[in-house]
């Protein structure tokens, strides 16, 4: 079978009010008396791209997308530095989920997304797992501070080179953080300075993926400018405050989530998320089952997208 649906575009749009001044993008496509599921995208910054309408089947779903806060057609955008990202926290893209929700009518929904989304999904899920009715997460994370530390310096073994450029270029004369030290860059008045340190984050991070098999070329550096800006600018902000959660509590309280059952699809390839997180939460998880998907890595592969295709057409029943 193709590895996704045929494009599909949205049958409703609009901006959910947050109440504290920010402005929420979401969208609905596929049935509207369909299964109801939320994207949950990644970076933190990612943004909700159209690609992800394709993971579902339009004839049983009722897929909503929304962008988080600070990015992709959400108000304000993180890449203007006036954009103040003291009300961009965890806690606040939580509320944001169940206020869409509410706003949205939805009773319980299915949760879909990877990377930084699998870890709001988790998040979310554990705080209002009544509202829940499956999950499917690839390229799991749960960011703890280990996995970012591992990401931003442990990974530099395999791209020692690059690795060395990355931390030259946020200006740290010896071994202070990292991620802290971007986080500044990325808050300095001159843009001159925000756009080199977007680029040199980006070049790390594609620098990362660069051996997966099908990986396209420049991921992260490739994107539009704001996009791009957004992206790190909040990737540096969340990640420099470990998300705003306890060391490891998704895991140790992954219980909750019994009588949720999911699906984690991760590729054995993964050099930016190794294995590792998702086996762990597999076994933590009663209701979990963990797909290793082994020609891919955390820009998947056509293997890793019908493994998803598939998971998610046995939740489109309700």
């Amino acid at each position: 079978m193709d590895a996704l649906y045929p494009p599909v575009e949205p049958y409703a749009h609009g901006m959910l009010d947050t109440g504290d001044g920010d402005r929420v993008y979401w969208e609905t496509c596929g049935d509207p008396a369909g299964r109801p599921a939320l994207v949950v995208h990644g970076g933190p910054g990612g943004g909700a791209g159209s690609g992800y309408r394709r993971y579902f089947d339009p004839g049983r779903y009722r897929a909503v997308l929304f962008d988080q806060r600070g990015c992709g057609r959400s108000t304000p955008h993180a890449a203007d530095p006036a954009t103040s990202l003291r009300r961009n926290t965890t806690d606040h893209l939580i509320a944001d989920m169940e206020r869409l929700r509410e706003h949205l009518g939805v009773e319980r929904w299915v949760l879909f997304g990877g990377s930084w989304g699998s870890t709001l999904i988790l998040a979310y899920a554990q705080r209002h797992p009544e509202r829940v009715g499956g999950i499917v997460i690839f390229d799991v994370t749960t960011t703890r501070r280990s996995e970012i530390d591992w990401l931003y310096r442990g990974v530099g073994r395999f791209f020692p080179e690059q690795w060395e450029r990355f931390r030259a270029a946020s200006g740290l004369s010896g071994d202070g953080d990292l991620i802290a030290a971007y986080s500044r860059l990325l808050e300095d008045p001159d843009p001159a300075v925000r756009a080199r340190a977007a680029a040199d984050w980006c070049a790390w991070e594609d620098a990362v993926v660069s051996m997966e098999p099908g990986a396209p070329p420049a991921p992260y550096g490739s994107k539009p400018s704001a996009d791009r800006l957004a992206l790190v600018r909040l990737a540096a902000h969340y990640f420099a405050h470990g998300a705003w959660l306890e060391e490891g509590v998704l895991l140790r309280e992954a219980g909750r989530l019994a009588g949720i059952p999911g699906v984690l699809i991760h590729g054995r390839l993964d050099l930016s998320s190794p294995l590792d997180t998702a086996w762990r939460l597999a076994r933590t998880w009663p209701d979990a089952r963990l797909v290793v998907v082994d020609d891919a890595g955390h820009m998947g592969s056509d293997t890793m997208r019908r493994e998803i295709r598939t998971a998610l057409d046995a939740f489109a029943a309700p």
